[in-house]
């Protein structure tokens, strides 16, 4: 991984913060936002992932509808490159939908 400040090192990520890190990496440049993926704890997922040295940008979004009001999205600002594949369902099960 290649953050704008850092030189390049390795983070170990299992468990829903993968899941979420992949979902991130797969969704590029428009980011993730929990209606689209859906996880139970997304704040949580990038506060670990932020704590690891991921470095992720929060976008509030306001949004209508009978519930109108904001939302987050999450966009990945480091360069990360995987090191080794190990998918779980839950990682194959990651939607990316184009917008």
């Amino acid at each position: 991984m290649k953050n704008s400040t850092t030189a390049a090192f390795e983070i170990d990520v299992t468990g829903r913060e993968r899941w979420a890190l992949k979902c991130l990496i797969a969704s590029g440049k428009n980011g993730c936002i929990p209606i689209e993926h859906p996880g139970p704890r997304w704040p949580a997922y990038v506060f670990d992932l932020r704590a690891m040295g991921v470095e992720i940008e929060k976008r509030t979004e306001s949004h209508g509808g009978p519930f109108a009001g904001y939302h987050a999205r999450y966009v990945l600002s480091s360069a990360v490159e995987p090191a080794q594949e190990r998918a779980t369902n839950n990682e194959r099960n990651c939607q990316v939908s184009e917008k």
